[in-house]
């Protein structure tokens, strides 16, 4: 019998620090106005004395719990993260030891669309029989790679943890992805460190980007629906990384989504790049929005670029 992924637990975690615009006011050229009007954003969580690991670790035991797994019960844990606590190990590994699971566990890099790809590659595992449970993360610590005196993008990024538990199950769970990359557009979000050993931070042609993720966000979401016999209104929600309200109300209007059937969470949790849509998501979860058989569509799009989507029955 074929097996499914399905998403049976999810969570997540916020450093207790906040930074709002207006905060932000007193050391940018900026205003709260302005920053909500261009981004939606008002207000992000910073860490100040936690590690990515740290956070991964709350979201992990809140999605095992919603789950009834122990960690001695997974067979894979997958976290997509930027800013890993270490070059090696990875940071999964450290995850691994210190919620006492004995699985592999490995890194995976592709920025803002790192969720949906370690979702999607999650899929594979128990689809193919490989594994039967599996805790994937989207965990960062942002704030440590952002250039605090750049008004571009000092406003956008945060800190936090999302994670689900993914199980192999005889209905149907995760029905779709679809990943993309290209290379090309690097020049146009990317960390400047010249040397591996540097931490560097953050750079974006602010324009460029909003462009180009409108256009292969867009692009993606019909090409998702297309593929899977549905339209927009077959869509319980959208579950969008949370970058940017100008893009994702772009991209909800290209497909005809009103917006009140997207869930939205930047404006307390900014740009958490991976960990985003895990964020959002159990939010929505925890707090009755999100119910089980609900449709939901996972997009998000990274710096490189990558980008990809999930399309779940929850």
């Amino acid at each position: 019998m074929k097996k499914f992924a399905r998403i049976i637990g999810t969570g997540s975690y916020l450093p207790k620090k906040v930074i709002s615009n207006f905060d932000l006011e007193k050391t940018l050229d900026t205003t709260n106005e302005w920053i909500t009007i261009r981004t939606g954003i008002k207000e992000r969580r910073v860490v100040t004395d936690q590690s990515t690991c740290d956070l991964a670790i709350e979201a992990s035991k809140k999605a095992l719990e919603m789950a009834s797994l122990k960690a001695t019960d997974l067979d894979l844990i997958i976290l997509a993260t930027t800013t890993p606590d270490k070059i090696f190990p990875a940071t999964a590994t450290m995850l691994q030891h210190r919620i006492g699971a004995s699985c592999p566990a490995f890194d995976l890099q592709a920025v803002c669309a790192g969720f949906v790809f370690a979702l999607s590659t999650a899929q594979q595992y128990i689809e193919n029989g490989s594994a039967n449970n599996i805790l994937v993360v989207g965990s960062e610590t942002m704030s440590k790679i952002v250039d605090w005196n750049d008004r571009s993008t000092a406003i956008l990024f945060g800190d936090g943890a999302g994670a689900v538990v993914v199980s192999s199950d005889n209905t149907t769970g995760i029905k779709h992805s679809k990943l993309y990359s290209d290379g090309s557009y690097m020049s146009s979000l990317h960390v400047n460190n010249d040397r591996i050993n540097e931490l560097g931070t953050i750079e974006m042609a602010g324009n460029e980007v909003y462009k180009i993720a409108v256009k292969r966000l867009s692009e993606l979401a019909e090409e998702t629906l297309n593929d899977c016999n549905m339209t927009s209104d077959d869509l319980t929600w959208m579950v969008p990384h949370q970058a940017n309200i100008r893009i994702i109300s772009a991209v909800a209007k290209r497909i005809n989504l009103p917006m009140s059937k997207v869930i939205l969470t930047l404006d307390k949790h900014g740009n958490t790049s991976a960990a985003s849509i895990p964020l959002a998501l159990d939010v929505a979860v925890r707090d009755g929005r999100i119910k089980k058989g609900d449709s939901l569509l996972f997009e998000g799009i990274g710096g490189g670029f990558s980008w990809g989507s999930v399309l779940v029955e929850y």
